[in-house]
């Protein structure tokens, strides 16, 4: 739930916590104040993703969310899914009004904390809403936390931005928390597989991603993703591959200010393009866009 470029994410200095809110803007998830059309609405979300993700979504997501009992029969308890998920990786959920500033979002993350916005969609905006709830953030982002190599690469992230306060560099990790803790994909023996929370918690873009003929799917490289553009109002027009968590972690367990610095330098790569250098998995004609 990074604070994104162009978001309506809280500033630390003229968004104060409110009543009920901490000083790290957490808040009580206060799960027995759902509502039966809450639980409802998460029951659908739940069963139609399940029923669409087998075959598209990396075995690992899967793994998760039975490990983490998150059922389809209504929202769950933060406190319970701590219980398994602090066990497995050192990970907890806490719940959070919407979007949080920018440090206060690092730290969270730099120390296994992983804040979920505690309110739900309504029925209206099953298939598009402007700012992350409850479904995106619990269902999307909380299984592969149980995978230990992703939940070392989400703490290493925390830290990195951390380190990167002042330097003038959120632009370029948002764009690597983008295209993949957002909108990765994944390559496996199988072929091409979601892992990205914006993917696999809409239906429209788990089909869009694997099976539209429009988006470029091109193979991860760190300088290469910070320097893309991307897309917060439609189907991403690029899809960014890995070939494995650990490749992931590996790429991204380094100092980035060297790195800031050179891609100061350069210009930035609008969402649609490819470059000589990329390396092309499938080349997208586009289509949708245009």
């Amino acid at each position: 739930m990074l604070p994104l470029p162009n978001s309506s994410s809280l500033n630390s200095e003229s968004a104060l916590p409110s009543t009920g809110v901490r000083a790290d803007f957490t808040v009580d998830q206060n799960w027995e104040s759902y509502s039966d059309e809450d639980h409802a609405i998460w029951r659908e979300l739940f069963e139609r993703q399940a029923a669409l993700l087998p075959g598209r979504v990396v075995p690992e997501f899967l793994e998760g969310l039975d490990f983490l009992s998150v059922a389809a029969d209504g929202i769950p308890d933060f406190a319970r899914l701590n219980e398994l998920l602090k066990d497995a990786t050192g990970w907890t959920i806490v719940a959070v009004p919407g979007l949080v500033p920018d440090e206060v979002f690092f730290d969270h993350l730099a120390n296994r904390r992983f804040p979920a916005t505690h309110w739900i969609r309504d029925r209206a905006q099953l298939d598009y809403l402007e700012e992350p709830d409850l479904f995106h953030d619990v269902f999307g982002h909380v299984p592969l936390l149980a995978n230990p190599v992703f939940a070392d690469y989400m703490q290493a992230y925390g830290k990195g931005g951390l380190r990167a306060s002042g330097k003038g560099a959120l632009q370029y990790l948002a764009r690597l928390y983008w295209y993949t803790v957002e909108f990765g994909l994944i390559e496996t023996r199988e072929g091409l597989r979601i892992y990205g929370a914006g993917i696999v918690s809409s239906k429209s873009e788990s089909i869009f991603a694997l099976e539209s003929p429009s988006p470029n799917r091109i193979g991860f490289d760190l300088e290469r993703v910070m320097s893309t553009l991307y897309r917060i109002d439609d189907f991403q027009e690029t899809y960014f591959v890995i070939k494995s968590f650990q490749s992931l972690f590996n790429a991204t367990a380094q100092d980035f200010a060297p790195i800031y610095k050179e891609l100061d330098r350069r210009p930035d790569f609008d969402p649609g393009v490819i470059l000589e250098s990329d390396r092309v998995i499938f080349r997208g004609n586009g289509s949708y866009h245009r």
